[in-house]
């Protein structure tokens, strides 16, 4: 089984920031592009967490489904309004079936890192594809790895520093393992650590996983905003469409 890295103490602060991919905005355009690739079909997204994608997506008309591993995060996601209308199976999104075929499957915001062994994202991707109607699309937003930033020989790499947040990322360049670390301070300016481990992932090597799962590239955006993906994007929005 998975670990789980978002129990409770992860899920009751997942909605507190308005910042990044949790602007209001910022998911306005993301559910702006996926219910134009869905075009009117069914979706379904892994991971799909407390519901910030799946619940606006749903009320643009798209009948979303959803995979969860963390139960914390899906009791939020029940909570909210229209939340229990939303079909999930708890499990693996590597893994796990649910019933149904899909124009769109979406995996948002470096989840696919969350699987850290090649062979699970290799997993997924058939997972995604065995969901798939013929033509149907399999959609994935994740970060570049910043390894243009980390210094010959170091691990380290400062992403966040502010008065009540720093972050870093660990990186182990043989593995392609990485972790994000957090350290947030609390009441009484008291600091806690919160680390989760990733893999990283080149495109390159998506576009083979995708392959191997039956699928061919067909877009890929530095962002939402479907602008050019170039060698100095910090993260990439990639669609590839089954065969």
């Amino acid at each position: 089984m998975l670990p789980n890295y978002f129990d409770e103490p992860v899920a009751a602060r997942y909605d507190d920031s308005d910042d990044g991919p949790f602007d209001p905005a910022v998911v306005e355009r993301t559910v702006d592009v996926l219910a134009e690739l869905a075009d009117g079909r069914p979706a379904l997204e892994l991971a799909i967490g407390t519901g910030r994608v799946g619940l606006p997506l749903s009320r643009r008309g798209v009948a979303v489904s959803g995979i969860e591993l963390s139960e914390a995060m899906l009791a939020r996601l029940r909570a909210k309004p229209g939340g229990a209308d939303i079909p999930v199976a708890v499990g693996d999104m590597a893994e796990v079936r649910v019933p149904g075929e899909f124009g769109l499957v979406y995996l948002v915001f470096n989840t696919i890192g969350n699987l850290t062994t090649q062979d699970a994202q290799v997993r997924c991707f058939e997972n995604a594809a065995a969901h798939l109607a013929p033509g149907g699309l399999f959609l994935v937003e994740v970060g570049v790895p910043s390894l243009q930033r980390l210094p010959v020989g170091e691990r380290y790499v400062v992403f966040q520093h502010g008065d009540d947040h720093v972050g870093i990322d660990e990186y182990d360049v043989v593995s392609q393992w990485m972790a994000s670390h957090h350290y947030l301070r609390g009441e009484g300016d008291r600091w806690t650590r919160s680390s989760g481990p990733f893999r990283y992932v080149w495109p390159s090597e998506l576009d083979l996983m995708a392959r191997i799962a039956g699928m061919v590239p067909l877009h890929r955006w530095a962002d939402w905003d479907r602008s050019e993906f170039t060698a100095t994007s910090p993260s990439h929005v990639s669609v590839w469409q089954k065969a």
